[in-house]
Order: structure tokens, then sequence, then C-alpha cells
């Protein structure tokens, strides 16, 4: 099979591997499309992200679905022919946190396409994958193959909205409207959200903001006054959703968030300054939010009934031979949302 390589920074190969035989309790996938992630072009452009570096070839990749073609012994959930989104997040289910049911902070942790541990997790970006029937989600009649490799994250994104607590008539705020923050509409939407506001420097990612789902897009880059006037009796937004990773747009945040408002940050951007005067005197509630666990099969439930529309956000969809293609539009965000392998 071929299977999508990162050997080192700029360095991507579509190789020849091996195909694996499903065992008890697996299922035989064959990947018809996947999601090109954030950490996927750190990856891409730097070899890696903070200290986390490619050291040996990986395959890259988690976001996504294809077909069932075998199945393995013990397996009565499936049929081969089932169409399935395939969850990344293979959590060893006993380690204290797992006990817990912090799944996502399990300490042995094998999730698609991590550099973290040495050898490091290999990914799904290949023509076969085996993995454990749990991990699988069926894709119901009528949902495109497409739709289904957004399940991954759009899970990210519920993750967060389930961090900030109850959404219900509540004002959102989201400063930066990449794939993450984009989708974080959506999930925030879903959730109840009474109005939602979303910030970015581009234009370009604005309209699609507004078409899945934001009452109104201000680009902070030309029109920061905009925001700015939510500011006023000490506050506007109940809940900001940081997807930037940029220290600009979280301190702008902090000052139109109101009182003993929650600030959940989803965005990666290394060390920053925060003020902390604000945070004390408006008793803000400052919460990161990691992967996800039990939200992959919500996402999967939400597109199946159809409660949710991605469209917008695909950008274009490349086989393989054009994979550096794909990787340098995906890189681009001024062109892309969210680019797709086919395989």
């Amino acid at each position: 099979m071929k299977a999508v390589v990162i050997h080192a920074a700029r360095d991507l190969r579509v190789e020849e591997r091996e195909p694996e035989t499903p065992g008890r309790g697996q299922v035989e996938v064959a990947i018809e499309a996947g999601g090109i992630c954030g950490s996927d072009l750190h990856y891409f452009n730097h070899g890696g992200f903070g200290t986390v570096r490619i050291r040996e070839p990986m395959i890259l990749g988690h976001e996504i679905a294809g077909t069932i073609k075998a199945i393995g012994a013990g397996v009565s959930k499936f049929s081969v022919g089932d169409r399935v989104a395939v969850s990344p997040s293979r959590p060893c289910n006993i380690c204290d946190y797992c006990q817990q049911g912090l799944q996502n902070h399990c300490l042995n942790m094998r999730f698609y396409g991590s550099a973290m541990p040495m050898p490091h997790i290999q990914g799904a970006f290949r023509q076969r994958l085996v993995a454990e029937a749990w991990q699988c989600h069926g894709i119901d009649d009528g949902i495109s193959i497409n739709e289904a490799a957004f399940a991954e994250p759009f899970a990210v994104t519920l993750h967060a909205v389930a961090r900030a607590g109850s959404l219900l008539g509540k004002r959102v705020l989201v400063t930066g409207c990449g794939p993450i923050g984009a989708l974080t509409i959506i999930a925030a939407r879903v959730h109840g959200a009474r109005e939602i506001v979303a910030t970015d420097v581009m234009d370009a990612v604005l309209k699609k903001a507004e078409q899945v789902g934001a009452d109104r897009t201000i680009n902070v880059a030309d029109n920061a006054e905009q925001l700015a006037g939510y500011a006023a009796n000490k506050g506007y937004f109940d809940v900001q959703f940081e997807a930037s990773g940029n220290e600009r747009a979280i301190r702008a945040g902090l000052e139109v968030l109101k009182p003993r408002g929650v600030l959940v940050q989803l965005g990666l951007g290394g060390d920053v300054s925060i003020p902390q005067n604000t945070v004390v005197a408006k008793e803000i509630e400052v919460r990161g939010t990691f992967r996800f666990h039990e939200e992959f099969g919500l996402a999967v439930d939400l597109i199946n009934r159809r409660a949710v529309d991605f469209k917008p956000l695909l950008t274009g969809c490349f086989g393989l031979a054009d994979v550096q293609t794909a990787f340098e539009l995906a890189g681009d965000r001024s062109r892309s949302m969210k680019v797709q392998l086919t395989f």
C-alpha cells in the first residue's frame, strides 16, 4: 500500500508500506479521505513543534474516514462495505487518568501520527489501516466520506465547548478563524450559544466564519476598535474561545469578557504574557482544552443527523500524486481552510 511519510522538515514522501492483517476485534479500513491538520503542517514545515521532533520516518495523518474491507474475529458491530469515521485516539484504558474517565490525558496514549513517543506512533495517511473496531463509528447513507473526515477536528471543538460549561443563551467570542475556530463556531451554535462574534486578521477566513454561523465578524487588523467597543461596562461576552494562539488575541478577549467570564484556550502559540490584573479584577476563569475522547461519537452522530454543515470549509481534495501541492495549499491561510487527501 502507499503511505504519506514525513522524514524531516520539507521532506515528505509517498512510500510503499506492507499492509497489516486485522486481528481479533479489529477491522481493515480502506482510507478514502484524510484531512490535513495543523500538527501535520508543523511536521511538514518545521519537523515538529516545541520539543517534539521527527526522529524517524513517520506516516502522518489522523483525520480519516473510509470503508471496511476486512473484519477480524469477534467483530459483530460492522460488516464489510460499511463506511466509518475512525477515531485516532487510542488510550490504554488502564492508567490512572483513563480510570478517572480522562482518556484524553492517558499516560500511554497511541494517537495516530505522533512523534511524541519513540518509536513514533505511525499515522493514518495510508491506503489501508487496521484499527480496533471500537475506534470506528458508522457513517449513514447520504453522508459523504469528506464530511465524515471532519469528525476528528469537530470532536476537538466539541471538547472545547464542554470545557466552557453550558453555552445556552451565552454570548460567545471566537478569536482565530482557521479550521478549528470555524468548527468552534459550529459547535458553539449546536450547544445553544445566543450570539457568536468571530475575529481574525484575514477577510477570507472571516467570510467562512460567516458562512458557518457567526453573527458578526471583525477584522481586528483593520478595525480593532470594533472589538474594543465590547469592553463597555466591564465586558460583553460570557465565553471566549481562543483559537489563534496569539497573545494580542488573548489580551483583546480578556478586555471584552464579562466579570466571571471563561477563556477557553485552543490555539497553541508558545509562551505568552497575560494581564494578571484583568484576570483577577474580573475573576476570569482560564481553561485549557486538549484533544477529546467521547466527543468523537457525538461528532459523528451530529454529522449523521445533518445537524452541522462543513461544506463551506472544504477547500479541495488531492490524490497522492499531488500530496506536496496539497500540503502547500493547506499551509496557506489566504487560500485554504481544510484540505483533504484522497487515497
